[in-house]
């Protein structure tokens, strides 16, 4: 079945890549701004369709004291800010069914998308939320999740679309837990998907080693090109990259981020084996 749709000038599920990357925490407007316009350069540059990622807050993060992000007010105004200076969609997580109105009546008319956490993606009242609100919609696949059984959420978020309005859903693999401090990637898991909806690869939680070093996430960025290139060749809609320019200082998941000067080589290749395999 064709489950295609666009977020603003970015086509989902049509055949062409496209790119979901930022910071995984909104650390300062400056700094977020920074990395959307390098990002959006080299996308620009290679023709990649793109929207700007990051969290106003990260709710479930190992330790109480790790840094959290601005909070949803504040982590608006930058989101809608870029959104409109750099004319991209953007993508945050949101956490409660009233987090998707406020949200969503923060960012006003700007193209964005909201994005249900993994370990939120079977709850219920988040998603017909989320569905009300007409914006399209990015589900995290559980790490705990089969792929098939992701069907549910889908149909959970177009069944509750209000009428009128077009549901745009896709879903986003980021591997399977098997406890241990690890995750590890099924590449049958993006075809099985695909059948249902638009399927993005998170290349960057994928290589995460959840709370591995004393309540910090660890994880094993050499591994994110490996995996990205296979997810590709396995014919994903999309690439999810967490991007900062100095992982080692970022105030989230710095251990699983891929350092901006790689981001250009990657997508090169990227883009060869999507050219290569070209899976409709």
């Amino acid at each position: 079945m064709n489950h295609s749709f666009d977020i603003g000038a970015v086509p989902v599920g049509r055949g062409k890549l496209f790119l979901i990357a930022g910071p995984c925490v909104l650390e300062s407007e400056t700094h977020a701004r920074m990395l959307a316009d390098a990002i959006q350069r080299t996308a620009a540059d290679l023709g990649i369709p793109y929207i700007f990622k990051a969290s106003y807050d990260k709710a479930n993060r190992t330790s109480i004291r790790s840094f959290r992000g601005p909070g949803l007010v504040e982590g608006a105004r930058i989101l809608r800010a870029i959104a409109q200076s750099n004319g991209l969609p953007v993508l945050t997580d949101v956490h409660t069914p009233e987090d998707c109105l406020r949200l969503s009546k923060a960012l006003g008319d700007v193209e964005a998308v909201l994005q249900i956490p993994a370990f939120l993606c079977r709850q219920t009242d988040l998603l017909i939320a989320a569905a009300h609100t007409g914006r399209a919609i990015n589900v995290k696949k559980g790490q705990f999740v089969a792929p098939l059984d992701m069907q549910h959420a889908v149909l959970k978020v177009r069944d509750s679309v209000l009428p009128g309005k077009a549901a745009r859903v896709m879903l986003t693999e980021r591997g399977a837990s098997f406890g241990y401090n690890n995750l590890v990637v099924d590449m049958r898991a993006l075809p099985m998907m695909r059948r249902f909806a638009p399927v993005v690869f998170d290349a960057t939680h994928s290589v995460q080693t959840p709370s591995a070093a004393n309540g910090v996430s660890g994880g094993q960025p050499e591994f994110i090109a490996v995996l990205a290139r296979a997810a590709v060749a396995a014919g994903v809609d999309g690439v999810f990259l967490e991007v900062h320019e100095d992982p080692a200082q970022a105030k989230s998941d710095g251990a699983n981020a891929l350092r901006l000067d790689k981001l250009k080589g990657l997508l090169e290749q990227l883009l060869a084996v999507h050219a290569a395999v070209a899976v409709k």
